[in-house]
């Protein structure tokens, strides 16, 4: 058998005493396509920062192919929530996704040929090689997260992880964004989605992850996203407070 992708073991994580994640299970194999899913404040936004080590958690462990996360964070391409990237910032099309490729160049390489190859092409798959050279904060939201996309795409990472990667963008976005994901799932990549539209996980997904403090359910869509799975994440009701929690 292979490796697994991802292996959580007894996470728990917490801000300012308040517990976002509890006891949380999972393990993910190699070349899923999986939706985490839940309602807001599930922690499912947590969850991804603290793989990518932004936020650290009080209890548990996090293994990314058989290895402490830290030690791989190199090989994941992260999207995250478009709120929160500025798009006022005073750089163009090309500069954001060429940035995609700085991680592989390391701190004192310039980019070169085969930087500016990889960044031209990745612009051209996501639908935007006539905007190139424009600012970001001049396109409209779906063309922004397709630019954002296209920089996770030039790292060529073996995982990625997308933060509601959906919200508010066109139709045409979203299947653009759906369909070179695909792609990257049938190489062999992982792909871990916070996903907030339950009517398409079907469409998009083949596992999921649903997840309110705690792992309720996860696996292929047939086992996990059950009517019987959902009801009980948006309606569980977890610890809230770490006051008296034993590590």
């Amino acid at each position: 058998m292979r490796t697994p992708a991802v292996e959580i073991a007894n996470l728990t994580v917490a801000y300012h005493n308040k517990l976002v994640l509890w006891n949380v299970n999972c393990t993910i194999e190699q070349g899923a396509m999986v939706a985490i899913v839940g309602p807001n404040g599930a922690g499912k936004s947590t969850l991804l920062k603290t793989m990518l080590s932004l936020v650290h958690p009080i209890a548990g462990t996090i293994n990314l192919l058989g290895y402490s996360h830290k030690k791989l964070l190199h090989t994941i391409a992260y999207v995250p929530q478009r709120s929160l990237v500025d798009s006022d910032f005073p750089v163009t099309v090309l500069d954001v996704v060429l940035m995609g490729t700085y991680k592989s160049l390391g701190w004192f390489k310039r980019p070169g040929k085969k930087e500016y190859d990889a960044t031209y092409a990745a612009i051209a798959a996501v639908g935007m090689h006539d905007y190139a050279h424009q600012p970001i904060g001049q396109l409209s939201g779906g063309q922004q997260q397709r630019v954002f996309v296209a920089r996770a795409l030039v790292q060529n990472a073996q995982m990625y992880m997308l933060d509601e990667p959906f919200i508010g963008i066109d139709k045409t976005t979203e299947q653009i964004i759906s369909s070179l994901l695909k792609k990257e799932q049938e190489k062999g990549k992982t792909i871990l989605i916070v996903h907030h539209d339950l009517h398409t996980v079907a469409s998009y997904f083949d596992a999921a992850l649903l997840i309110n403090k705690s792992a309720i359910a996860y696996g292929p869509l047939q086992m996990s996203f059950t009517p019987e799975n959902v009801q009980k994440t948006f309606n569980y009701a977890s610890p809230s407070d770490i006051s008296g929690y034993r590590l």
